[in-house]
């Protein structure tokens, strides 16, 4: 006589219904809808967060960690800052464009900052700072907003948007692993997905 058994109900996998791999970095077009879209609704700390995580592309983890004084002398807001990574240990520099130091300025005269202040104060007490599971949210909020596919784009979207930018505009790798703090170059190659898109840009304008 054969006796049956229940095999337990395996748990849903993490990724179901997730899209794995890279994910995609915003074009030009999408981050004037952003921007235009958070000025609107005078949303004046996620402009100053947004405008800082592209120009900054500092990963989620270093960005939500910063402090006035990290980007600040005074109150003024410094037209270039250095940050050390906590993944690798290694200081990388950014530039701020006028528009992010003045979004920036703003969020910080309304939200009263002070220099040791965390730039995007948690409105929980049990964090100092938004976390990076909170900062994820805000950004599916932003590309939900503006009609993208919040599964297709994340926080690495950001940090990729602007060195995607300069990478297509001036093929210049070595300027791009910089910018990212990339210790190999290999790492910027796989980490922009460019052999991939090199070879689809090629093909698309090759006919036969």
């Amino acid at each position: 006589m054969y006796r049956l058994t229940y095999l337990p109900k395996s748990p849903t996998p993490w990724n179901k219904g997730k899209i794995i791999g890279q994910k995609a970095p915003l074009k030009l077009r999408e981050i004037w809808a952003i921007r235009i879209r958070l000025q609107m609704d005078n949303r004046l700390r996620d402009l100053a967060l947004f405008n800082l995580a592209i120009d900054s592309k500092l990963r989620g983890c270093d960005l939500v960690k910063l402090r006035l004084s990290d980007i600040a002398h005074g109150d003024q807001v410094a037209r270039r800052a250095t940050v050390l990574q906590q993944k690798t240990q290694r200081p990388v520099q950014f530039e701020l464009t006028d528009q992010t130091r003045d979004s920036v300025s703003k969020w910080v005269a309304y939200a009263g900052l002070s220099a040791d202040d965390h730039l995007f104060k948690s409105r929980v007490r049990r964090s100092a700072h938004i976390t990076t599971r909170q900062y994820a949210r805000i950004v599916d909020s932003w590309v939900a907003d503006i009609g993208l596919d919040p599964t297709a784009y994340g926080t690495h979207s950001l940090r990729r948007t602007k060195a995607s930018i300069i990478y297509r505009r001036t093929r210049n790798l070595r300027a791009v692993q910089i910018l990212l703090g990339h210790t190999k170059l290999e790492s910027t190659v796989r980490y922009l997905g460019i052999e991939v898109d090199d070879a689809l840009e090629l093909a698309e304008q090759t006919e036969i």
